[in-house]
């Protein structure tokens, strides 16, 4: 009796290899298909044909980046050469031609197959369809937005009755005026930080903590249109988490320093610093060549609790004051994780080791 010989055995469990992949891939849900390293498409799952409803074969090679949008093609072509240069994986979302001609946002990923020397010997990837929860975030996106504008709306209203109101009553003009400024210090807080469309975003500006106080302080630039708050430090990422406490705070020092302090006279400014460590992040707000300050207010204004507020029972922080006769001194000692949900989340994840 022959036996095989030891070649004849290898070809049969390679061929039982990939007649087991086959098998796994075409019972997996997702689009599976896979090429030789320089890129060749050469398989395709059952599931990419029942998708698609192409002849077996016919999107081998190139072939496959004629399934997509014309609008996304060049970008996916050019995302798939950079990764066969490269070696990094391939990621990207497109829209694919289904059987009956309607395109859906599809996930192309893949990543590629090595062997002991480091070379590529195939790329493996999938297709997943994903164009149900491209609309629903759509979906999402545009109840923000509605809702957000018709915030922004609300802030106006009320500013607006609030300036009827006053001149019903005279009296009561000094308080209307600070009521409005805090109100229009909270709409700022909200501009910034709402939903914005492409075509707003670039208005507002990137969504750090330097950038959403640098547009807090335009208000109180000097004449030649220079910044009397000087900003220096450590920026942060920053979101609507901490948007409105941080208006508050800022808004409140800002206006004091114009009616009393260092911003009511011509050469006098601020400086703010920011400085981050580990646990912490504290702001530094330090008034130069106002009038001189003969010590602590005898009686707490509305405007200070207002900021003690806002940085102690909104942001978890300690603020502090210096009555220096040289000037004022605020420090806002706050949490690292105090501006933003996205740095939260991750001390949560990735806890400091004791």
């Amino acid at each position: 009796m022959r036996h095989p010989d030891q070649t004849q055995i290898a070809d049969d469990r390679a061929w039982d290899r990939r007649e087991a992949l086959a098998a796994i891939a075409d019972a997996m849900p997702q689009m599976v298909w896979s090429t030789r390293p320089d890129g060749f498409h050469d398989y395709y799952n059952a599931r990419w044909y029942e998708f698609t409803g192409v002849p077996e074969g016919s999107t081998d090679g190139e072939a496959w980046n004629g399934m997509f949008h014309p609008e996304d093609q060049e970008r996916a072509r050019a995302r798939w050469r950079r990764s066969l240069e490269t070696g990094e994986p391939y990621e990207i979302e497109y829209r694919l031609r289904r059987h009956d001609g309607v395109y859906r946002w599809t996930l192309g990923r893949a990543m590629p197959l090595r062997n002991e020397a480091g070379q590529i010997v195939r790329w493996y990837g999938t297709c997943t369809d994903i164009d149900d929860l491209k609309r629903i975030e759509q979906a999402k996106e545009l109840l923000s937005q509605e809702l957000s504008h018709r915030i922004k709306n609300i802030f106006a209203v009320v500013s607006a009755l609030i300036a009827l109101s006053a001149r019903r009553f005279p009296e009561a003009k000094g308080f209307a005026t600070a009521v409005r400024t805090r109100i229009n210090a909270l709409a700022r807080a909200h501009e910034f930080v709402r939903p914005h469309t492409e075509s707003s975003r670039p208005t507002v500006g990137s969504m750090t903590l330097h950038a959403f106080l640098t547009d807090l302080f335009k208000a109180y630039a000097g004449a030649d249109g220079a910044g009397r708050v000087r900003l220096t430090g450590d920026d942060a990422s920053f979101d609507d988490q901490a948007a409105t406490s941080v208006a508050l705070l800022f808004h409140e020092l800002a206006t004091n320093a114009a009616k009393y302090g260092a911003l009511s006279t011509e050469g006098g400014w601020v400086d703010l610093d920011t400085r981050r460590t580990e646990e912490r992040f504290v702001l530094s707000w330090t008034e130069h060549g106002g009038p001189p300050v003969e010590g602590e207010p005898e009686r707490t204004g509305f405007g200070a609790q207002l900021a003690t507020l806002s940085v102690e029972g909104q942001l978890g922080g300690r603020l502090t004051r210096t009555w220096a006769r040289e000037g004022l001194r605020v420090i806002a000692d706050l949490p690292a994780t105090a501006l933003s949900r996205r740095r939260a989340a991750l001390n949560v994840a990735s806890p400091t080791p004791r």
